[in-house]
């Protein structure tokens, strides 16, 4: 049974997926603009369907998430590299990133929702550079830099500074692309800490952010130790995420006072070039600078940078350990819910997927907000409205369809979640509920008894336009218990 697609099929000329890293450079400089990397794609594919790219003239994708390497998160010299396709969420659970670079930990967690999370790079959202962008702050006060590489050139290593250019504007020709992040380890005495303010508690873009790392002494008591090191970085509050150069002077030799985190947040906020649009205004984004940048300056030195991080946070990834499946050669089929399937290109995964016949998959809002279209691709969750058909090639695709491990649709046989959620109630219209039932089973295959703020974060990727999500959550716990005494 086949289904009209949405109007960006053809979205992109073509997709390929090299299985090497000098293929993928080769592509590059043989198409030069006219091709573009993707990895995660969170950012590219809303702006291809914004840009109007439906009538097939668009640029062609270079996927890059087959080679293998590319997602590995290394120690060695002194520093911190992280590969092109290391995701947000594998940053949230690195003890390498959360013990030498908290702040990135913490902003990568503030980054969408767990499937936005499971498929959006750091360096896409250093390529992307938006002053917006959470990774860009924490790596601009952490000292970063980038390497970039070309199959003509060689390789060159910026300083993130000089990286970019303006808003949305980088240092990266052509057939460039950029191959590592590297991030100097600091000493053991050295803080620091991410800091966000959104109009909401998940999936908010920043209306401003702070990051800052600090070292008081030789690690002695912080309310009397000199300052020996300061960083301090602003984002969304400049065409480029900013330094607090004259902040990060004063405090050098101070101890950290309420005169001294007063005068130092003061300077810090006349740094601040903010602009007016409907998440503030101009003046707020100064003010709240200084508020920010005093509360960063106050937990650093109460050592209290770290209260509410988890030990272990939600991914919902399943047993994948964050980590693609590399591809041994091309393949043209997917496996969707056990079964062989030729899904049509030039299209998102959603829209492939409803062509094809899996129409439990929804789309509600076709830029990655809503969850409604959560699938499971090489059991880690995603939106499929953010990932491009042929990337589901060779790969095992499960949707709310396959759920229960049959690829049958069936009415007699649920899920404990979708149990649940008939019997507490936690169904309304039912639309957002496909995604849902696959983003909660997802977290009961993490973990098998989660408790309530477990499930409120396995959730953030999904609205829900009807309740106020009480019965959900009551739903998604029982489903859990239930499970569990089933054992």
């Amino acid at each position: 049974m086949g289904f009209s697609c949405s109007l960006w099929a053809d979205m992109y000329r073509f997709c390929t997926s090299p299985l090497t890293l000098t293929d993928a450079l080769k592509l590059k400089a043989e198409h030069g603009a006219a091709a573009r990397f993707i990895a995660g794609g969170t950012d590219l594919l809303i702006d291809l369907a914004r840009d109007g790219s439906a009538d097939g003239a668009g640029v062609g994708l270079i996927d890059l998430t087959r080679i293998p390497g590319l997602a590995d998160i290394r120690e060695e010299d002194g520093a911190l590299h992280l590969g092109p396709l290391v995701t947000h969420n594998q940053c949230v659970r690195s003890r390498s990133v959360v013990e030498g670079a908290f702040p990135l930990a913490r902003a990568c967690w503030e980054v969408g929702a767990p499937q936005i999370r499971n498929r959006a790079t750091v360096a896409g959202n250093l390529v992307t550079a938006s002053p917006a962008n959470d990774s860009i702050v924490p790596l601009m006060a952490l000292d970063a830099s980038v390497r970039l590489e070309s199959a003509a050139r060689g390789s060159r290593t910026l300083p993130l500074a000089r990286f970019f250019r303006g808003v949305r504007q980088v240092d990266l020709a052509d057939d460039e692309m950029l191959t590592r992040i590297s991030i100097p380890l600091p000493e053991p005495a050295r803080r620091g800490n991410f800091i966000k303010l959104g109009l909401r508690r998940a999936q908010a873009i920043s209306i401003l952010s702070v990051a800052g790392s600090v070292a008081c002494g030789g690690g002695e008591d912080w309310g009397s130790a000199a300052v020996t090191h300061a960083a301090i970085a602003l984002g969304a509050v400049a065409p480029t995420v900013v330094r607090a150069a004259e902040a990060e002077t004063f405090l050098i030799g101070k101890t950290l006072t309420e005169e001294t985190i007063a005068e130092a947040a003061r300077l810090a906020a006349t740094q601040a070039r903010p602009i007016d649009d409907l998440r503030g205004s101009a003046d707020y984004r100064k003010a709240m600078v200084e508020t920010l940048v005093a509360r960063l300056l106050r937990q650093l030195r109460d050592g209290r940078e770290r209260e509410g991080w988890l030990e272990a946070p939600v991914t919902l990834w399943g047993d994948t350990q964050g980590r693609w499946p590399v591809s041994t050669g091309p393949g043209t089929a997917a496996t969707v819910n056990g079964g062989a399937v030729e899904l049509e290109g030039g299209m998102t995964l959603l829209d492939s997927l409803r062509a094809a016949g899996f129409v439990g998959v929804k789309e509600g809002c076709a830029e990655g907000e809503c969850g409604a279209c959560t699938v499971y691709l090489d059991g880690m969750a995603v939106m499929a409205c953010l990932v491009p058909a042929e990337r589901a090639a060779g790969s095992k695709v499960v949707t709310v369809e396959g759920l229960t491990g049959s690829s049958e649709q069936s009415t007699e046989l649920l899920h404990s979640v979708q149990q649940a959620l008939v019997e507490s109630g936690g169904v309304q219209c039912g639309f957002c509920t496909p995604g849902i039932v696959m983003s909660a089973a997802a977290l009961l295959a993490e973990r098998s008894n989660p408790n309530r703020l477990e499930a409120q974060e396995a959730l953030t990727g999904n609205l829900c336009r009807c309740t106020g999500y009480r019965k959900i959550l009551d739903a998604v716990v029982a489903a859990g218990r239930g499970k569990r005494s089933e054992g």
